[in-house]
C-alpha cells in the first residue's frame, strides 16, 4: 500500500508542478495586461524577471514526465506562450508552439498563441489560418476575439476594407454569444464598431453608438477596470459624438491606469477646440449687444445656449486641468 501510496504522490506532485506552471503563465499575461508604470522599460524588467520565473519552474518538470505526446504538447505549448509574453516577434516561442499544435491539434489555446506569435512578424494570413483552425476544434470566445481584430488589422488599406471590417463586427458578436457577461468581448465588439465607423466614411453616428454601448457593456466587468484602452477608446468614442466632458473623464482615468497612452494630447485637443468655441460665443455675445428689439430668432437662442457651454466650460476646464 506504501508503495501505491508513494506512486499516486508522485503523479500528484508532477500534475501540480504543471500546474503551477499553468498559472505562472497565466499570471504572466496579466502582468501584460494591466501593470503599466510611467517608465515603459520598468514593465519589459517586470516580465522578463516573471518569465524567467516561469520557465524555471517549467524546466522544473522532470525529463521522464516529458515523454508522453500530451505531456510533450503542454510542455510545448507553455514554453511557447511564456516566451511569447513580449511586444517583439519570438522565433523560438514559434518553434514550440508549433511542436505543441503537432503533438496535439486539437490544443485550442497553443493554437491561440501560435497564430498572436505569427501576427507579430506580420504574417496576417498565416495567423488567421490558425485562429481558423482552432475554431473548427470547438467554439471559443478569445479565438474569436483575436480574429475579429485580426480582421481589422488585415482590413487597413485593402481594397474591400468594409466588408472584412463587418467580418469583425460577426466575429465579435459570436464571442458574446459565447458569454454575455465577458467583458473582453464587449470591448472588442465597441473596437469593431468604432472601425466600421471610420472604415465606411466617418459619418454614420449611430456607428459610434453602438460602439458606446458595447463599450458600456464591458465596463459592468469588474476585470475590466484594469484595461486602459477600454477607458481611451470610449473617450474617442465621447468625442466624435460632442460629449466633452465624457471623453475628458474617460481620457483621465485611461492616462491615470497608462501614462504611455499619451491621452493628454487628446485632451489638449478638447481644451483647443472649447477656446474656439468659447471665443465664437463671445463674438456672438458681442454682436447680440448692438442689435435691436427685433434681433432674429437664432441670436436670441445663442445667450441660452452660452449659459448651458460656461456651465460645461467650467466643469471641463476642471477635469482637464488635471490632466495637462
Amino acid at each position: 500500500m506504501s508503495g501505491h501510496g508513494g506512486e499516486f504522490s508522485t503523479i500528484d506532485d508532477d500534475n501540480d508542478i504543471i500546474g503551477k506552471a499553468k498559472e505562472a503563465a497565466d499570471q504572466l499575461y496579466r502582468i501584460r495586461d494591466t501593470y503599466f508604470p510611467r517608465n515603459p522599460q520598468d514593465r519589459i524588467s517586470k516580465l522578463q524577471l516573471e518569465s524567467d520565473l516561469a520557465l524555471r519552474l517549467l524546466d522544473s518538470i522532470p525529463l521522464e514526465k516529458r515523454r508522453l505526446s500530451h505531456q510533450r504538447s503542454m510542455f510545448e505549448y507553455l514554453r511557447g506562450k511564456i516566451l511569447d509574453v513580449f511586444p517583439e516577434y519570438n522565433k523560438e516561442a514559434e518553434d514550440h508552439l508549433s511542436k505543441a499544435v503537432k503533438l496535439n491539434p486539437s490544443l485550442g489555446d497553443a493554437w491561440l498563441c501560435l497564430g498572436n506569435c505569427i501576427w507579430k512578424k506580420g504574417d496576417l494570413t498565416s495567423a488567421k489560418n490558425c485562429f481558423t483552425l482552432a475554431l473548427s476544434k470547438g467554439p471559443n470566445k478569445n479565438i474569436l476575439c483575436q480574429l475579429s481584430m485580426l480582421e481589422r488589422k488585415m482590413a487597413q488599406g485593402s481594397e474591400n476594407q468594409a466588408e472584412i471590417v463587418e467580418e469583425s463586427v460577426q466575429h465579435a458578436k459570436e464571442a458574446i454569444a459565447l458569454d454575455v457577461k465577458d467583458g473582453n468581448s464587449w470591448y472588442n465588439l465597441g473596437n469593431a464598431y468604432l472601425t466600421c465607423f471610420f472604415a465606411t466614411g466617418a459619418w454614420d453616428h449611430n456607428k459610434l453608438l453602438q460602439s458606446l454601448k458595447a463599450y458600456q457593456n464591458a465596463e459592468k466587468d469588474k476585470r475590466m477596470e484594469c484595461n486602459p484602452d477600454l477607458y481611451y477608446n470610449c473617450a474617442i468614442v465621447n468625442r466624435y459624438l460632442e460629449n466633452y466632458e465624457r471623453a475628458l473623464t474617460g481620457f483621465e482615468a485611461a492616462s491615470l491606469k497608462d501614462p504611455g497612452l499619451n491621452a493628454i494630447d487628446e485632451v489638449k485637443k478638447i481644451v483647443n477646440l472649447i477656446d474656439k468655441l468659447e471665443s465664437v460665443l463671445k463674438v456672438e455675445s458681442l454682436s447680440c449687444s448692438y442689435t435691436n428689439s427685433h434681433t432674429p430668432l437664432s441670436l436670441s437662442l445663442s445667450y441660452e445656449v452660452q449659459i448651458r457651454f460656461k456651465k460645461a466650460l467650467r466643469e471641463i476646464m476642471l477635469i482637464s486641468s488635471k490632466l495637462v
